[in-house]
Parts: structure tokens; C-alpha cells; sequence
């Protein structure tokens, strides 16, 4: 027999409306991010058409295809410069897609994601200035994609900072 919470419900009723206020924080998120959340729907309409075992330039001209249909504003193939103690490099990063004028779109077409893809991403993020990004993967047989934020002004980072601080 479950025993009863001070407002009547019982304890296991509870436990699901604590779930869905989580649920409901994460749509403020979804709010908040509505780029983010554009370039991975017009992702996932790539995959969902094209599946998985093509190149990573297929998925490029066809993610490019997608936005300009969405009318996401992207520029394809920006060069990002490197400095090193405040002189530019001969050397340059070159990312796939800058959406929106400040969401970096990093694309593989790999089985699946590593360490490696991320580190590369966060020197994109590091190298131009802006603070998200997405990595995309069409290489496995669902669509893999993951935010990446460095130095973001608004809540998503102080978000990370106190998950950072907690051990």
C-alpha cells in the first residue's frame, strides 16, 4: 500500500510529475535554441532521404539543398583563421557550414563519433570566435549530432559551468 504526499497525490505520483517539470525546463532550452534545433531538423530530413554510406561531400551539397529550402542563412566551406600570440597563421581551419552567421555545422560521415571530431569542433569554436556548434555524423544508420557550446554568454553556459562545479 503507498503512502499518500501532503497534497494527496501518492508517492509514486509524485516521482512522474517531478519528471514531466524536467521535461518542461527542457523545452524552455528548445525555446531558447531554436537555431540549433532548425539545422538538426534539416539534418535529419537528409538522412531520413538519403540514409547512411554516402560521402561526407553528398551529405554537404544535400544539407545545403535543405537549408537554402528551410531558409536558414549558411555560408558553406569558411575559412576560420588560427592565431598563435596574436599573428595569424599561414594555416587555416576550413568548417563545413556557418549557419545563421554564428553556429558553426561541422559534417562526417563517419561509423561513429570520437573524442577526435569533438576536439576538432571546439578548435573551430575556439579559432572563430563563436560560442555553438553543432557536429553532425550522417555516417551511422541513425542520424548522430551533438551540440557543442564554449564560452556562451547566455544561460546554456552558466548552465555548464555549475554542472562543471558539481562533482
Amino acid at each position: 500500500q503507498s503512502a499518500d504526499c501532503a497534497d494527496g497525490r501518492r508517492k509514486g505520483d509524485s516521482m512522474k510529475s517531478q519528471h514531466r517539470s524536467v521535461k518542461s525546463a527542457e523545452s524552455a532550452d528548445d525555446i531558447r535554441d531554436a537555431q540549433t534545433y532548425a539545422i538538426i531538423g534539416a539534418a535529419m530530413e537528409v538522412h531520413r532521404t538519403l540514409g547512411h554510406g554516402f560521402l561526407e561531400a553528398v551529405y554537404q551539397e544535400a544539407l545545403a539543398s535543405e537549408l537554402a529550402a528551410r531558409s536558414i542563412s549558411f555560408q558553406r566551406e569558411v575559412e576560420l583563421p588560427v592565431h598563435y600570440k596574436g599573428v595569424a597563421l599561414d594555416t587555416s581551419y576550413r568548417a563545413d557550414f556557418i549557419c545563421y552567421g554564428e553556429i558553426i555545422a561541422e559534417l562526417k560521415a563517419l561509423n561513429e563519433l570520437t573524442g577526435r571530431e569533438r576536439a576538432q569542433v571546439i578548435n573551430y569554436l575556439k579559432a572563430s570566435g563563436f560560442s555553438r556548434a553543432l557536429l553532425i555524423n550522417f555516417g551511422a544508420p541513425s542520424l548522430q549530432h551533438e551540440r557543442l557550446v564554449h564560452n556562451y554568454p547566455g544561460s546554456l553556459r552558466k548552465s555548464a559551468q555549475s554542472a562543471d562545479s558539481n562533482p
